[in-house]
């Protein structure tokens, strides 16, 4: 049994990284008198920091210096990542410690060698603050809903993309402005393009879905199409037609268990949960048997909500720390095969697409050709408006298509002297 626990009978924890989260750990760990944070590995030592009665004895500029002392029992690792966070989890892990980790990245790209590496060591890692920073997810899928067979997740999991479309949606400003506001605000980074492009977003839905369907999932086989080509005018046109968009992280089981994991804009219905998650707020929609559909929302990033996330992974550990020789089964990842994937271009959607044309006798009759052309049903198709240069805006809604026909009737339909300004799936 683990008995590394110090004189005083506190157990000790080693942070990495003191930034908005590592904080909010700090200051939250301080009310649980068996739980002591006896190092803290920083950037830059000289930083003044917003935490009375730190102790800055404690504060170290090298991270080794946590993962290789030998008296603390759980690192928390909260730098982001992959270098050089992989190799300090790993060392840590070879030493003894368990670890808490909000990295999504890491995890996405290398959760399978880490997990492995674990089980190997007799040590857990867990990840609750990496996918909805304070939404409780991973440990209820885990636990309470591990009877289930879930096959559908639909989810908004990165706050800086829904607060953007919410501001465009609200203020019919169009993106580059609201961004800007955004970057203003600090809802977003200086480069933005992990949010907005959905590199964030495809981290955690990969971790997620491996988790929720038991088959790993690998990144690279995630398609990812960010929010920066959508318009006010789309915004518009959505809440015309009962839509709000939003930038959804999904993933689908189907009947021979191949897996569909997608991040991309999709105008989702107004009677839906998810169209009603607005600004920083995150969500997570899971469907399956027997328990049906669950919705959990709530913060999805921030100093507390996500500290909450990582002191209750903390606790968790450190509630089992001297009782067991294998700490938390049912927390352990137990992945043995990868899933096969559905590749985007097989896959069957509703689509949403904006088109200027000419204002030509015949225009709408000839979309509507091309399309039929390509085995296309249109729900809709509607002339907006004529512009002062004879070009008129068409909006289109489709039943199912795959994606590849779609693909091939945007090609035809440029190639007619039209120009579609955007293509955005839909929610079925």
């Amino acid at each position: 049994m683990d008995k590394n626990i110090n004189k005083n009978g506190k157990i000790k924890i080693g942070l990495i990284g003191l930034g908005t989260v590592g904080s909010g750990v700090y200051k939250t760990l301080e009310s649980f008198k068996n739980i002591e944070v006896v190092k803290i590995a920083v950037r830059n030592v000289n930083k003044k920091r917003n935490i009375p009665n730190l102790d800055e004895s404690i504060i170290t500029g090298d991270p080794y210096e946590v993962v290789n002392d030998p008296e603390i029992q759980i690192v928390v690792e909260l730098i982001g990542g992959l270098n050089p966070a992989f190799d300090l989890i790993k060392t840590a892990i070879k030493n003894g410690k368990h670890i808490v980790t909000a990295n999504k990245e890491l995890l996405a790209k290398h959760g399978e060698e880490l997990f492995t590496f674990a089980e190997e060591h007799n040590k857990v890692v867990l990840y609750e603050a990496a996918i909805a920073g304070g939404i409780p997810i991973i440990m209820p899928i885990k636990t309470i809903l591990a009877g289930n067979k879930i096959t559908r997740i639909e989810a908004i999991l990165n706050g800086t993309t829904n607060y953007i479309l919410t501001k465009m949606d609200m203020q019919g400003a169009s993106y580059e402005q609201v961004l800007n506001e955004a970057q203003a605000l600090g809802y977003a980074e200086a480069d933005p393009t992990g949010d907005v492009e959905g590199f964030d977003a495809a981290y955690k839905i990969t971790t997620l879905a491996t988790l929720a369907f038991r088959k790993r999932i690998k990144i690279e086989d995630v398609y990812r199409e960010g929010i920066t080509k959508v318009r006010s005018e789309d915004m518009q046109a959505a809440n015309d037609l009962g839509y709000k968009i939003k930038l959804i992280a999904s993933a689908y089981l189907d009947e021979q268990g191949r897996a569909d994991v997608r991040v991309h804009p999709m105008l989702v219905s107004k009677k839906s949960t998810l169209a009603h998650i607005d600004y920083v707020t995150n969500a997570v929609s899971l469907t399956g048997h027997p328990v049906g559909s669950v919705t959990l929302s709530g913060p999805g990033a921030g100093e507390f909500p996500t500290a909450s996330s990582v002191v209750g992974d903390i606790l968790a550990i450190a509630a089992e720390l001297g009782t067991t020789d294998y700490l938390l089964p049912m927390m352990r990842c137990k992945h043995e095969s990868d899933a096969e994937m559905i590749d985007i271009l097989d896959t069957e959607n509703k689509y949403y697409i904006s088109i200027n044309a000419q204002n030509n006798k015949g225009v709408i009759g000839t979309i509507g050709t091309i399309c039929a052309q390509n085995d296309i049903s249109l729900a809709s198709i509607v002339q907006r408006c004529v512009s002062d240069d004879n070009t008129a805006d068409i909006t289109v809604i489709t039943e199912l298509v795959k994606e590849k026909n779609m693909r091939n009737a945007i090609k035809l339909i440029e190639q007619d002297g039209n120009k579609v300004n955007s293509l955005i799936r839909v929610q079925v």
